[in-house]
């Protein structure tokens, strides 16, 4: 091979990294060999084509940037209506329906110029909310100036407006639903068939607006049934009832025949001693409730001497023993006077004039305690034909005698 090819071959890579470059050969130091060589630089776009990608990217960076600002403003605005005061100007009544939305309850309160936005409070409300929270449903008082928080925190703690319902102890079951009826809160019907004779117990019943008159009436059993089991359970292992129904049915009698608390325990004595020696109960309220039922005695209608023997199954001065059902829905305090009654020789007890009575064991006490009570009830001019609560003085006690009455009293 000639020197001429040779040179060829040998030819080394010149700067601008072109291969078989005739020229001279310049030599190089070892650090310029080894530094990397200059890369080409790649096509250079064209200006407008540049500046169409920066127009681009400008605009949207300037549009992300309004954005941003307008969600800020926007959220800042939206946050301070939600805790500023609000337009209510008094305070007023909110209903929430059973059922109602979030959406629905918004459109109302905003209708009703609680709020002044149902937007601001249905989105902010949502993220107040956990899972399975709602706003629930019930009468809220909503305070003047309230703030759309504020409404919130009170529609989802559930404290709505509570009214209330009352029932005195000795009612019939007739005469509490009157009570429903009457009472315009109270919402539905009540049910075509009572509930049995002393079984709703007497108590004030609060509710919200929408409950139903059917609800109240389940709370009232259910109540009545707790509390005469508990009782029951811990009544004297001694008393001569057979059973729940005639310990219930004693106590409407004890409630019926003394309005002085600290009474009962010892009327319940009386009657439970006269059970146990097989004498009549002799009870007036027994009798009223033979008359005129549920309904209770008219307030203008006396009992008369005739009336005490008029054959009813209730007509403790008839028959032995206590009557079929209960007369009335029996108290607490009743039912606990009859489970763990006095312990006394009782037979007998008279209205002493001043709201109590007097009790006597033997019929001669009885007879002049009768005496007396005759006297101050002829002071009084009261009409001698209207039956007094009890026998003769004189009819022996075997026989069934006086359980002599408490002052009269309305019964009804």
């Amino acid at each position: 091979m000639s020197d001429t090819t040779n040179q060829s071959n040998d030819t080394p890579q010149g700067e601008n990294g072109r291969q078989g470059q005739k020229g001279p050969i310049i030599p190089k130091s070892p650090s310029e060999a080894l530094r990397p060589e200059r890369v080409p630089e790649p096509p250079k776009r064209s200006k407008k084509a540049r500046g169409q990608v920066v127009l681009f990217l400008n605009f949207i960076m300037t549009m992300a940037v309004l954005v941003c600002v307008v969600a800020v403003i926007g959220f800042y605005y939206a946050t301070s209506t939600y805790r500023n005061p609000g337009p209510l100007q008094t305070n007023t009544n909110f209903i929430i329906r059973n059922g109602a939305g979030l959406a629905e309850i918004a459109t109302n309160l905003e209708r009703n110029a609680i709020i002044s936005d149902a937007r601001i409070f249905r989105y902010l409300t949502a993220t107040h909310l956990s899972a399975g929270e709602s706003l629930k449903a019930g009468e809220y008082e909503i305070k003047a100036r309230a703030s759309m928080s504020d409404i919130m925190e009170l529609l989802k703690s559930g404290k709505s407006i509570l009214y209330s319902v009352s029932f005195p102890e000795g009612l019939t079951v007739r005469q509490m639903f009157n009570r429903m009826l009457e009472d315009k809160v109270l919402e539905g019907d009540l049910p075509a068939a009572l509930p049995a004779e002393g079984s709703l117990r007497p108590d004030t019943y609060k509710f919200s607006r929408g409950t139903k008159r059917s609800e109240i009436i389940q709370q009232m059993a259910a109540a009545q049934q707790k509390i005469v089991d508990q009782i029951w359970d811990k009544r004297d292992a001694s008393l001569p009832l057979r059973s729940k129904e005639e310990f219930v049915t004693l106590a409407s009698i004890v409630e019926k025949e003394t309005g002085v608390a600290d009474e009962r325990a010892h009327v319940a004595s009386v009657f439970l001693n006269r059970l146990g020696k097989g004498m009549r109960l002799q009870s007036d309220p027994t009798i009223i409730y033979g008359l005129f039922g549920g309904d209770g005695k008219p307030a203008d209608r006396p009992i008369y001497q005739s009336d005490l023997k008029r054959d009813t199954p209730y007509n403790t001065y008839v028959i032995k023993g206590l009557p079929p059902t209960p007369i009335a829905n029996p108290g607490k305090d009743a039912l606990e006077a009859v489970a763990n009654p006095w312990k006394t020789q009782d037979l007998y007890f008279v209205a002493d004039g001043t709201g109590g009575h007097v009790f006597a064991a033997t019929l001669e006490e009885h007879n002049a305690n009768v005496k007396r009570w005759r006297k101050l009830e002829a002071d009084k001019g009261s009409d001698p034909n209207i039956a007094v609560d009890g026998q003769p003085e004189e009819q022996p006690a075997d026989d069934g005698a006086a359980v002599a009455p408490p002052k009269k009293k309305k019964i009804n």
